[in-house]
């Protein structure tokens, strides 16, 4: 199954219990940036050793499922409209063939988790990511 969360607006208790409640095998980072500071524990090498210690998983961080630079600060910046944005990153997705790395990398796991930072999936590349990679592959998605 592929679930996705957003970590804004939680806190750590809540992130990684969400984590562990659902079971999740490998946290798959899909933002362009891992470092950002908008929640501590989410950062690059810290969220790898906070996973694997509270959580017993894994974490891999995959820029290829991530929206270009430019598509991000179009839509962030207000100069791309969502509908936009969803046809250039569907397009993106297409063009680099993500369920064929999503495929060899993650077949074999049961619960993988797709992050990144939007609070709610509904206008969020993790949410189109997901839904392409599951119609595409026929896997379950749940959002967390």
């Amino acid at each position: 199954m592929i679930y996705t969360m957003g970590f804004t607006q939680k806190n750590a208790e809540t992130f990684f219990e969400k984590i562990k409640k659902a079971d999740i095998d490998i946290l798959v980072d899909v933002r362009l940036n891992n470092k950002s500071q908008l929640a501590g524990f989410t950062k690059g090498q810290d969220l790898v050793y906070l996973l694997k210690e509270i959580c017993d998983c894994k974490y891999s961080h995959e820029v290829s499922f991530a929206p270009t630079k430019e598509i991000l600060d179009g839509y962030k910046k207000g100069s791309m409209s969502w509908e936009k944005y969803e046809i250039e990153y569907t397009s993106l997705l297409k063009r680099r063939k993500v369920e064929e790395t999503f495929s060899k990398k993650f077949m074999g796991v049961e619960n993988v988790l797709f992050l990144c930072s939007e609070p709610t999936p509904e206008q969020c590349h993790r949410r189109l990511l997901a839904e392409y990679i599951g119609n595409e592959l026929n896997i379950e998605i749940k959002h967390i």
